[in-house]
């Protein structure tokens, strides 16, 4: 009797140790995929700061520039599309093609100098300027803990775990393909 009595005290103790273990793996989980969630809201924030400030940009910069209206619309549709994306790819995507158009709009600006001599095209731009940094310090928040949650759950022994309860590793922000070449302008009114 004494002895069924020890034996039943060391499987509840090991009970109460794996099962004490899957909880805090199951909570920090949750946890680590919130800290993701949360990253991404501040990233879209930021997009959205941006997405706001555009359109007075662009307003601002509309009267002088009236041969760039392929510009101008390109930044209407990559707002669009942001607006319709579903997925955090999808959004990426999209947030791609608009720092593309605003890439050749900003190229433009530089160009004409009753613009830059503007207070509100300038004041715009500093703001703009702003934005994108807070963008930039967002997407890296955002890729840290998505490598923390990434981490945790591909080592051993939470990669068991993590695959019995359906948590799967999540995609980092990347720029897309092409960011790294500056966008081409053709200022060339006689064409």
């Amino acid at each position: 009797m004494k002895k069924t009595l020890i034996i039943l005290a060391v499987v509840v103790v090991l009970v109460l140790i794996v099962g004490g273990w899957i909880m805090g793996f199951y909570n920090a989980v949750i946890q680590k995929d919130q800290a993701i969630t949360a990253a991404w809201a501040q990233v879209e924030n930021q997009y959205q700061r941006r997405f706001d400030l555009i359109p007075n940009l662009v307003e601002s910069v509309k009267g002088v520039l009236t041969q760039e209206q392929k510009v101008f619309g390109d930044l209407a549709e990559a707002r669009t599309k942001y607006a319709g994306a579903q997925t955090v790819s999808d959004k990426v995507s999209a947030a791609s093609s608009l720092e593309s158009a605003l890439g050749r709009l900003l190229v433009i600006m530089e160009n004409y100098p009753q613009l830059k001599s503007s207070e509100n095209v300038t004041n715009l731009m500093v703001q703009l300027e702003g934005t994108e940094n807070r963008i930039s310090v967002e997407r890296q928040r955002f890729n840290e803990v998505t490598q923390s949650y990434n981490t945790y759950i591909k080592q051993f022994p939470n990669n068991t775990l993590a695959g019995m309860f359906g948590f799967a590793a999540k995609p980092y922000f990347e720029a897309a393909a092409g960011a790294e070449t500056a966008p081409k302008v053709n200022l060339n009114l006689n064409q």
